[in-house]
């Protein structure tokens, strides 16, 4: 596998660079309370991709800063007392309009998403929430973005489609158009006793009838005939999908899981990753994150909050 000429700026660096021309996306982070969790906000602030505002206890968050020199000049810090307090704090000030992106620092994932996902305080839409993993590849031309591969488990058709649609309009906000769209499975020939091809196949004709709409579907698609052209040709699999896809869409969460850990760590691929069908773009973090993926995912998260922001001025204003 061909890896890239070090002049030559990487898929995330492209994606950086583009973020650092989006105006002042404040962006609300949760009880980020270990060195980790702080120190991605605060470099992405330095970059220019966010500007920061830190929920959580206040001595906790200092005493993190100084113990491992992490500079917070300049860098607004709201008082809560503990991981559940500044996850519904968080939420709130989102919901004032204070901050158009979500992340999340120290806490437990579960925790989290509880007060994003509660009925009456939350930031649910109509949309089901989904996760996008936003990879790059070494020796792949095409960004790939692998969804739902954190969230949904084992979504049904309806919950698929607004996966679908997730991903689809965030490629619009990172400047793709039309994005090609793999639903994935084991196979590329419909069979009912595998039933993620009927649902790859309803999918497609969602898309046929309105349902989905932005990008150009296929599927149901193996891997290997996704994102290989040569692959694809042997299997007589055309159209502008097959070989070239730019978004993955996986049977479930487990499949997704495995997918994306096998391009991390056989390929030494970096994830990003955002959360999408909230009020506001949510950044999950993890502690094995490297600086340029927690960069890249902030990159990634302001680039559609401007996007949303142009579309709806009060997107994040309800």
């Amino acid at each position: 596998m061909s890896t890239p000429d070090a002049k030559t700026p990487s898929k995330y660096d492209l994606l950086i660079a583009r973020a650092r021309e989006t105006r002042d996306v404040v962006t609300v982070v949760a009880h980020p309370c270990d060195e980790s969790s702080l120190r991605g906000p605060v470099d992405a602030g330095h970059e220019g991709l966010i500007t920061p505002l830190l929920v959580g206890p206040e001595g906790k968050i200092r005493a993190v800063a100084t113990d491992h020199g992490i500079d917070l000049t300049g860098i607004q810090i709201v008082d809560a007392p503990h991981s559940h307090a500044a996850a519904a704090k968080a939420v709130a000030l989102i919901r004032e309009g204070k901050g158009e992106v979500l992340m999340k620092g120290s806490l437990h994932t579960d925790e989290f998403m509880r007060e994003i996902t509660a009925s009456a305080t939350g930031l649910r839409t109509d949309r089901r929430i989904s996760h996008v993993f936003v990879m790059d590849v070494p020796g792949h031309e095409d960004t790939l973005f692998i969804t739902d591969a954190a969230i949904n488990i084992f979504p049904d058709l309806e919950t698929k489609r607004d996966i679908v649609q997730n991903a689809i309009d965030l490629l619009h906000s990172l400047g793709i158009a039309e994005p090609r769209v793999a639903i994935l499975s084991a196979v590329e020939t419909v069979t009912g006793k595998i039933p993620s091809t009927i649902e790859a196949a309803a999918l497609c004709k969602m898309a046929e009838r309105g349902q989905i709409t932005g990008g150009l579907l296929e599927g149901p698609l193996a891997f290997d005939n996704a994102i290989d052209p040569e692959a694809a040709r042997i299997k007589g699999i055309g159209g502008p999908v097959a070989g070239r896809a730019q978004v993955l869409v996986v049977p479930d969460l487990e499949a997704g899981n495995m997918l994306a850990k096998n391009l991390s760590f056989l390929s030494h691929a970096d994830a990003a990753g955002v959360v999408l069908g909230a009020r506001v773009p949510i950044v999950l973090t993890s502690r094995a994150d490297s600086v340029r993926t927690r960069l890249a995912s902030c990159a990634v998260a302001a680039l559609d909050a401007e996007a949303r922001r142009t579309a709806s001025p009060k997107v994040a204003a309800e």
